[in-house]
């Protein structure tokens, strides 16, 4: 398998799911500004939305889309310990924060803050409802170390936007269970990997 991430972006969910499984992979680091990989090729080319993560499979099929690639990996590992058999609550909980995460978050924070052209009026309104959001996750939090029992691939994908927050100047001093939380993704072996492996910490 191969991975198509840019440092920090929402390719690091994957890239942690990827080592949580023990998959074996390659990276594949890409400019998304200049939408280039580090080998100089066009990204456009291999993906044509021009957005990671891209996962190249062994029979070289292309597929992108975090949560739908979060599942693919966590169905790699026989036990399906970070998301559970299929018709289990479990899964149910994971897939239900997976698409929390990826239309309440994700896309709250992105495109909106990334860019400096978004109206001010925009960009508050965005941070209001991720208010919203954010002390949801907490009151989740204070009552559950993760946030479907036990640690899941909702809680890497949560994790790598969350810490967007860090970037964009978003304080989450409000949110001590979610702070906590992060910590706790934070200290995990393969997400420390993960975040190496990127660049993101020495």
């Amino acid at each position: 398998m191969k991975l198509y991430y840019a440092p920090g972006a929402c390719s690091l969910a994957v890239h942690i799911a990827l080592r949580e499984v023990g998959a074996t992979f390659d990276l594949v680091k890409v400019d998304l500004a200049r939408h280039t990989t580090e080998t100089g090729a066009n990204f456009l080319d291999i993906s044509p939305r021009g957005y990671v993560p891209l996962l190249e499979l062994a029979d070289q099929s292309r597929h992108t889309e975090g949560a739908a690639l979060l599942q693919y990996v966590a169905d790699l590992d026989p036990a399906q310990v970070l998301i559970g058999p299929p018709g289990s609550r479990r899964r149910l909980a994971v897939l239900q924060w997976l698409t929390f995460i990826s239309t309440e978050l994700h896309k709250g924070f992105s495109p909106w803050l990334w860019h400096k052209e978004t109206a001010d009026s925009t960009r508050q309104a965005v941070k209001t409802k991720l208010a919203t959001r954010l002390a949801e996750l907490d009151a989740v939090l204070s009552r559950s170390e993760f946030l479907a029992g036990d640690y899941s691939v909702a809680d890497g994908y949560g994790f790598t936007i969350v810490n967007w927050s860090n970037l964009l100047g978003i304080p989450l001093t409000a949110y001590p269970h979610l702070q906590a939380w992060m910590a706790r993704v934070a200290a995990r072996p393969q997400v420390q990997a993960a975040l190496r492996a990127e660049g993101l910490v020495s």
